[in-house]
């Protein structure tokens, strides 16, 4: 029964927002919520999905005194959240999970960052990845942390 009143006791709301202002949004409602006294439970803004911005609290008119002409929402989605269709976005999953040799992805940090490359090889236990740079002028094999990259696209195992 417990369980049964923390369902009722709150909900979720979707705000469509600015894509890429999702973190300044989420700072200014926080700020907002907290001086104001306004009763939100919680901010999230997945990065997988952009431009949108979620918020736990017990009625729409809380969300929509937060959110009062803070520059970058749009506007509320009519309706409430479940929290089941939100725990897919809460769960994370280690990025090595999702690569696999002859993938292309980007590297996102160090001196190689911006570049794209191919997957040759995945180190699971190490976290790393071998990959061939697709945009050098030779085959130059790097071997990178797995955080240090971003999938683009998925592609097929070469058989050697």
């Amino acid at each position: 029964m417990s369980e049964e009143k923390k369902k009722e006791s709150s909900h979720i709301y979707a705000l469509k927002v600015t894509a890429g202002q999702e973190r300044s949004v989420t700072n200014l409602v926080a700020a907002r919520a907290q001086s104001g006294k306004i009763p939100i439970k919680a901010i999230m803004a997945p990065e997988t999905i952009k431009g949108y911005l979620f918020i736990e609290a017990k009625g729409p008119n809380f969300v929509d005194e937060a959110t009062a002409g803070i520059k970058h929402i749009q506007y509320r989605i009519p309706g409430m959240i479940e929290v089941s269709e939100m725990e897919r976005y809460t769960a994370t999953k280690p990025v090595i999970e999702e690569l696999n040799v002859g993938n292309i992805v980007e590297i996102i940090g160090g001196p190689f960052k911006g570049m794209r490359a191919k997957i040759t090889r995945v180190e699971k236990v190490k976290h790393d990845v071998t990959l061939e740079l697709l945009e050098a002028t030779f085959t130059l094999p790097i071997t990178v942390h797995a955080d240090y990259v971003k999938l683009v696209e998925k592609g097929t195992a070469e058989k050697k």
